[in-house]
């Protein structure tokens, strides 16, 4: 039997310590590593937010909202990468 591709949403919080070129090359390394194992609907980037609470001593963030398809196999691979990104603050991934 087939994989059948399912519809994920990845909430990605990056941080804004070493400035917005490092930023737009979080964002754009994981569109391409979406677009390589799936397809991306859209890149929702919400911008500079207040986080509720302090996570690394920063109180700051860049929040960015992935909406793609993909075999279901991709998004613990995906999660892998996140975890071990530096500039990454948080991650999730929910099933759409």
């Amino acid at each position: 039997m087939a994989k059948v591709s399912a519809k994920y949403e990845v909430m990605a919080v990056f941080s804004i310590a070493e400035g917005e070129d490092k930023v737009k090359a979080l964002v754009e390394k994981f569109k391409a590593l979406i677009e390589k194992n799936g397809t991306v609907e859209e890149v929702n980037e919400w911008g500079k937010r207040k986080l509720a609470y302090p996570i690394n001593d920063e109180t700051e963030a860049y929040y960015v909202l992935y909406t793609f398809e993909s075999k279901p196999d991709f998004p613990a691979e995906l999660d892998r990468v996140f975890k071990i990104t530096d500039g990454v603050l948080r991650s999730m991934i929910t099933v759409k």
